[in-house]
């Protein structure tokens, strides 16, 4: 069986690209400026001239030597190299849902439907993209590239994540953002989508191991995945429940109003830590309520982004 063409025909692949087109065409629609790139005077390289765009670069003195057209780059018009991250521990599958849509994400599924609509931006501006995916295990790595072939393999690959109906339990989120930095050697825009849940070691440590990802002068943008209503406000009826932590199997019966207090002061607090922490290493957080409207998330970035420019 010829996996590659089964995923192709597989509903969830397509609506995957079908889906992250769509928002794609509601915020490259009507831009005059990049998101992504910059501008300097600085020369950089030249590079071969493509037909259909500006010739406002062209080098017309090498023209006149080699009878080539080449444009020159300058250093932050260079191809952007991205790096896009995507944690896939258990706890990124909840809360469970049957059939995702855009309307209907889990944390998984707003992370590899987000991933999958910044490849498609960068697609258009020509930029490479890697992927790497990680929970107990380092799982996926694919170095950045800018081909079809290579965007269509990084999509089918995300298609296959989401589908995913068995997650790995454990987090080692400390141990693999270490690796991933190591293995970044250029110059990168990285992307991360994470709940920052793990199970390997303390919050601390997880934190230097953000500031690793800035350590070849990287730019990092941390996308904080959650369910609002209940990870951060511990929204649940009064009733008595079972909580089963999802990675290490541990279950407690209590009534959530016993809790709730408690809960959602301790957690607010480490995610103000994390909040200060990514401050203070120069990481861009964008906190996300998988709940809220898609589209809105990523627009709300985007536009941010292309101000701060």
């Amino acid at each position: 069986m010829n996996l590659q063409n089964e995923l192709h025909d597989a509903s969830l692949f397509q609506n995957l690209e079908l889906l992250a087109q769509q928002v794609v065409e509601g915020f490259i629609s009507g831009m005059h400026k990049s998101p992504f790139h910059g501008f300097s005077a600085e020369f950089a390289e030249h590079k071969i001239y493509n037909a259909g765009e500006s010739t406002k670069h062209i080098d017309w003195k090498l023209y006149a030597k080699t009878d080539k057209l080449y444009t020159k780059k300058y250093e932050e018009e260079t191809n952007l190299r991205c790096h896009m991250i995507l944690d896939n521990s258990a706890s990124m599958h909840y809360p469970h849902t049957g059939n995702l849509s855009i309307s209907n994400l889990n944390k998984i599924g707003f992370g590899t439907l987000a991933i999958a609509a910044l490849m498609n931006v960068l697609k258009r501006q020509r930029d490479a993209v890697g992927l790497s995916i990680f929970s107990d295990q380092y799982d996926y790595y694919a170095p950045e590239k800018g081909s079809e072939r290579h965007h269509q393999m990084l999509l089918s690959k995300l298609g296959e994540v989401s589908g995913e109906t068995n997650p790995a339990k454990n987090t080692r989120t400390y141990t693999f953002l270490h690796l991933i930095a190591e293995k970044i050697k250029r110059r990168s825009l990285i992307f991360l989508f994470t709940d920052m849940f793990q199970t390997e070691t303390d919050d601390e440590k997880l934190f230097e191991a953000l500031r690793h990802l800035k350590y070849n002068k990287h730019e990092v943008v941390l996308f904080h995945l959650m369910d609002k209503a209940t990870e951060l406000n511990f929204n649940f009826d009064n009733v008595p429940k079972r909580f089963v932590d999802v990675e290490t199997g541990e279950h407690i019966d209590l009534y959530s109003e016993g809790v709730k207090a408690d809960y959602e002061k301790r957690l607010k607090a480490y995610f103000e830590a994390l909040k200060l922490k990514c401050a203070q290493y120069r990481i861009k957080y964008v906190e996300v309520d998988i709940k809220a409207d898609f589209s809105r998330v990523l627009n709300t970035y985007l536009v941010e982004r292309r101000n701060f420019l």
